[in-house]
């Protein structure tokens, strides 16, 4: 996948902005200070997706893990695109932009799994 053209990177993320929209549809919080509340939110839920997987570790995986894990991770993905939606972004070009730059390292093999060591 060393050709990686523009368009094929662009059209991956096209549902990305309707999401970002119907999301706004059943959005309920404090406008003054959304910023700091989304970014609350979107930690929080992380972390109950962190805490699914640590019971699972210590527990075993239940029969409902999977759909448990999910749950949350969209709750995740709902704090997200709410919180780029209020610092007037949109999700598609922030998951394009994203996945451009991965796909830039990869090509030019500096793609790291340690974190931002380029």
């Amino acid at each position: 996948m060393n050709n990686v053209s523009y368009e094929y990177l662009q059209g991956m993320f096209e549902g990305f902005d309707y999401y970002q929209a119907k999301c706004n549809d059943t959005a309920i919080f404090p406008e003054d200070v959304a910023i700091e509340y989304l970014t609350l939110g979107l930690l929080s839920e992380a972390g109950e997706v962190a805490d699914k997987i640590k019971k699972k570790i210590r527990d075993g995986e239940r029969p409902n893990h999977k759909q448990e894990v999910s749950d949350e991770l969209g709750d995740v993905f709902w704090y997200l695109a709410m919180l780029v939606d209020r610092m007037g972004l949109n999700l598609s070009d922030v998951a394009f932009e994203n996945m451009n730059k991965t796909m830039k390292r990869k090509i030019e093999n500096k793609l790291k799994g340690s974190g931002d060591n380029r």
